[in-house]
């Protein structure tokens, strides 16, 4: 198991900075474990978020909504949108009613995409914590924010 102040061979002031520093490590060791994840798929995390939403949402919705349930909000949405159109994960959609508004819904492709990754997603980062764990840590971030 890991350990902060041996990870990065450092003492703490306390132990909030100590939490805070684990924090910010342990997301940016996550980030590099998703990024190495997504690659065989040819996808990136964020494009993974988008489909997920598209997923969920069960129907074509706008790019605003979806930029606004993204998990890490990317300046870049649109661009992210391209490659996965490219891609044909996902399609766009012109609004009949307003030609400045477009929806995006995710293809059979993109679907199928997501039942490939889910087989090995869903729980490898955190396999080391049992449920209850995983309930306590997520409750705690929610505490933080």
């Amino acid at each position: 198991m890991g350990d902060i102040s041996k990870d990065i061979n450092s003492t703490f002031v306390n132990n909030r900075v100590k939490a805070l520093i684990n924090i910010i490590y342990t997301a940016n060791w996550i980030n590099s474990h998703q990024n190495e994840f997504f690659k065989p798929f040819g996808i990136s995390p964020q494009q993974f978020n988008i489909l997920r939403i598209l997923k969920g949402a069960g129907k074509p919705i706008k790019v605003q909504t979806i930029k606004e349930r993204m998990v890490e909000r990317a300046p870049n949405a649109t661009r992210l949108m391209d490659k996965l159109c490219a891609k044909q994960l996902i399609n766009r959609l012109a609004c009949v009613d307003d030609r400045r508004v477009v929806h995006i819904e995710i293809t059979s492709q993109g679907l199928n995409l997501l039942d490939i990754i889910a087989k090995d997603f869903n729980e490898n980062l955190l396999e080391n914590l049992t449920e209850e764990e995983a309930l306590t840590l997520s409750d705690l971030l929610d505490k933080i924010r």
